[in-house]
């Protein structure tokens, strides 16, 4: 590792993990907010949503959540939580390495004394850092909104620091698999289109399995590995899952490596 372009690929994305880390605060805090409400209507609110379709129900896991509880209320939120951090993930994963091709410096920065194993390698631990800094937020976030909007109710801590935890690993999958995918297209010009595809797709393939029902389509998706309904429900992680997801990461971090050290760089002519 290369600890001066570490310490600049931080600096540089800093910014962005300071608009994320607080985006997702506002939310959590918001969210939250109107839990006391909720909790207290709790017969209104469980009549108003058998009105919608069973579709719909399923394709949000509102069939599978209880509002009126702490924990079942912060798993409906943690789920908005979850696509701005695939968002998030996916778009540090796209342009750790396209945008020093699409600026055209990339040959510059390998002409100086690094390898390429130590280029990459420092530029996604100061991508993983920024992940683990949004991350410590969402923790600190989520604490304070519980203690302050929580009133007399309890919930099991463990299920909290679970679907927490889960954080970091799912925005891994995320990050490696939109790295892989931007060293397999010629140039990626623009990664917002590239992050809000990967991040919403992932999304839209959870909620269509849970209309359709369909196993194939959870294998696929981080948003069904860590299935927050899941681990409210069970107090645990779906493992087989987890694993699966922690297998897709390992694989895609290590396609990467491969792909980059035998990667073209365009130069400057």
């Amino acid at each position: 590792m290369s600890a001066n372009i570490y310490r600049y690929e931080l600096h540089v994305r800093l910014k962005s993990v300071l608009i994320w880390s607080a985006a997702l605060a506002f939310l959590i805090l918001f969210f939250l907010s109107l839990f006391p409400a909720f909790a207290g209507q709790a017969a209104l609110m469980d009549e108003m949503l058998a009105r919608f379709p069973a579709e719909m129900r399923a394709a949000f896991n509102l069939d599978k959540m209880d509002l009126a509880t702490l924990l079942g209320y912060f798993s409906f939120t943690f789920l908005f939580v979850q696509l701005c951090m695939a968002i998030q993930a996916s778009n540090y994963g796209f342009g750790l390495l396209s945008i020093e091709e699409a600026e055209l410096t990339a040959d510059f920065l390998l002409s100086k004394p690094v390898s390429r194993i130590q280029v990459l390698t420092s530029k996604l631990l100061a991508a993983v850092t920024g992940l683990v800094l949004t991350n410590l937020v969402v923790w600190v976030s989520s604490f304070i909104a519980i203690s302050l909007f929580k009133g007399e109710r309890e919930y099991e801590l463990q299920t909290l620091l679970l679907l927490l935890f889960s954080g970091i690993i799912f925005q891994l999958f995320f990050l490696s698999v939109g790295m892989v995918i931007s060293l397999l297209v010629r140039r990626v010009r623009n990664v917002t289109p590239y992050g809000l595809g990967l991040g919403f797709g992932a999304y839209l393939l959870s909620a269509f399995s849970g209309v359709i029902k369909d196993i194939v389509l959870e294998l696929l998706t981080p948003f069904k590995q860590f299935d927050v309904t899941y681990i409210v429900a069970h107090g645990a992680y779906d493992m087989p899952l987890v694993w699966l997801n922690v297998g897709i990461t390992v694989v895609a971090l290590a396609a990467s490596y491969w792909l980059y050290l035998h990667r073209d760089i365009p130069a400057v002519s």
